[in-house]
């Protein structure tokens, strides 16, 4: 066990915020902040949740509120229309305060006790930015599966970036990355169109594997064809802007 003087030594210079969107994610709130709040604590000095309800229509919103109310450093945005998943991130990354964000998604893919390992892997590398990757995808199904397979070759072949799961709800990045940078994503291209222009403004990405937990609570509408359609729209039409970004001489 890390002896509590070194551990504060070591989360001293840490501060974060954690961005979490949300659609009806009634069963998963709760425990996602219950979980979040410790982790955040041990690893950082400064923390806080910023949570983004995209005009759910179950108890979402209530329920964030409710952790509001007995923690300030939880913090509850919402919208009036839905606006997909790229306009909720966006809402958070906005809305975040500290040198870091972390994001992640509601039903908790990911052990949030591995915060430490992310900030670990920014510092000892000096990365920008760490994009997690699944070690184990199966329990996601076949499909999913190809699709993300496909998808990943066709980001590398069209940005140039190599990364082993581009979509994957676990990015840690410094928050200066955001400076002028026009996200313009609605819906889950906003992953890719994030990554794609840090990396074309000269931004370390640093990959970390970490272990992978399918959803067990709410519904997943990654893998839906309207969901596959926006994502291939919106790549075509954001494309040519990002790599023309990419091929632009550096100040």
């Amino acid at each position: 066990m890390t002896p509590p003087r070194i551990l504060r030594a070591v989360t001293s210079g840490r501060s974060v915020s954690l961005v979490v969107p949300m659609h009806n994610e009634e069963k998963n709130v709760g425990r996602l902040v219950a979980l979040a709040m410790p982790a955040l604590e041990e690893h950082a000095a400064e923390w806080e949740i910023v949570l983004v309800d995209d005009a759910s229509t179950d108890a979402t919103r209530a329920l964030a509120e409710e952790s509001a109310r007995t923690e300030p450093r939880v913090r509850v945005f919402a919208h009036g229309k839905n606006r997909g998943l790229g306009g909720t991130l966006r809402t958070g990354f906005s809305a975040a305060r500290h040198e870091w964000i972390l994001y992640s998604d509601c039903d908790i893919p990911w052990d949030l006790a591995e915060t430490g390992r992310l900030f670990r892997v920014a510092e000892v590398t000096g990365a920008d930015f760490v994009s997690a990757y699944r070690h184990d995808r199966t329990g996601e199904g076949a499909i999913r599966s190809v699709y993300s397979f496909l998808y990943n070759g066709l980001v590398h072949a069209v940005f140039g970036i190599s990364l082993r799961d581009v979509n994957f709800s676990c990015k840690l990045f410094r928050r200066a990355l955001l400076d002028g940078l026009p996200l313009k994503s609605e819906g889950s291209f906003i992953d890719v169109e994030l990554l794609a222009r840090c990396v074309a403004r000269g931004a370390s990405v640093q990959q970390m594997g970490l272990d992978y937990f399918p959803r067990t609570r709410g519904v997943s509408t990654l893998s839906s064809p309207r969901v596959v359609v926006q994502i291939l729209r919106e790549m075509a039409a954001l494309a040519p802007e990002i790599r023309a970004e990419r091929r632009a001489p550096r100040p």
